[in-house]
């Protein structure tokens, strides 16, 4: 991950599950981990993770908090979803240069290199990207209320809504909804559950879904084939064409793989590196455009 700089970065990638943080300084990557950082849903939740996380960072490289803040930093979080909230976030982090984004870019950068192609990114929320002659494009990333199609949260939530359309009559039972309401203890509880569950509690529901899926049952293959659909549609959108590189990255983007058009399976492309080797890159590209 990374490569050689001059001079020293800081990059943070913070999504809906995790936060990384890492310390480029030209010779090795020092890496720190905290929770969530997503800073529309939770804003001090995420900045108490960050901060966290840099403490943790400082000490593993013999750092002082000042000595860490000093360094050019590169901050792509999710959550981030215009000016306001990222000055917002300048304010509150103790960097004295830093670049803020959503996740999205060191997401993209880090699948893609520089190299032109597109990605679906779906972990707990999730969003599209495509890349060409260096320029970026982006679809989706609107959070679980209005958007997130194919994360795990979506795939969660339409496991549980088709249980309770099986109960209905609607579609066939499958040992997935047998499964779902023997652990929600029933179709009050799927509706109890649902009402208070977190975007990430629906998410943690996704494993189950995918794992009923490889063995056949319909409706776990139904919901992933519906996740497919979003994300063939999308990606098509924002202006992929045969031949060019598609990775599906996130926790459950890869699962999407064999659900996916035949003509975009053969197009499926392993990430060149994780979104927090995007965050070094443009972490580094930052840098760079420092003056001197």
């Amino acid at each position: 991950m990374g490569d050689s700089r001059k001079s020293p970065v800081v990059a943070i990638d913070g999504g809906g599950t995790r936060c990384r943080l890492a310390l480029d300084d030209g010779k090795s990557i020092i890496v720190a981990e905290t929770g969530s950082a997503n800073v529309s849903t939770d804003f001090d939740g995420a900045l108490d993770e960050i901060s966290a996380g840099l403490q943790r960072l400082a000490a593993r490289a013999g750092l002082t908090l000042d000595a860490l803040s000093a360094i050019p930093a590169f901050v792509g979080l999710a959550g981030v979803t215009g000016e306001t909230i990222s000055e917002r976030l300048r304010t509150a982090l103790p960097f004295t240069h830093v670049r803020i984004e959503d996740d999205r870019a060191a997401a993209l950068r880090g699948a893609l290199g520089r190299s032109d192609g597109v990605i679906a990114h779906c972990g707990t929320g999730s969003f599209f990207a495509a890349q060409a002659d260096g320029t970026m494009r982006f679809a989706g990333g609107w959070g679980p209320v209005l958007g997130d199609e194919a994360s795990a949260h979506f795939v969660g939530k339409a496991a549980l809504g088709m249980t309770l359309k099986s109960i209905d009559g609607r579609v066939a039972a499958s040992p997935l909804a047998e499964r779902l309401l023997a652990d929600c203890k029933g179709a009050a509880g799927i509706v109890r559950f649902a009402g208070l569950a977190s975007p990430s509690e629906f998410g943690a529901l996704a494993p189950l879904v995918t794992e009923f899926a490889k063995q056949g049952d319909p409706l776990g293959e139904e919901v992933m084939r519906s996740g497919a659909q979003d994300i063939a549609g999308i990606l098509s959108l924002i202006g992929w064409s045969n031949g060019q590189p598609i990775c599906l990255t996130g926790g459950i983007g890869p699962h999407y793989a064999p659900y996916l058009p035949a003509h975009m399976q053969g197009d499926l492309t392993p990430p060149v590196d994780e979104p927090l080797g995007g965050a070094l890159a443009l972490a580094a590209e930052f840098a760079r455009e420092m003056p001197a």
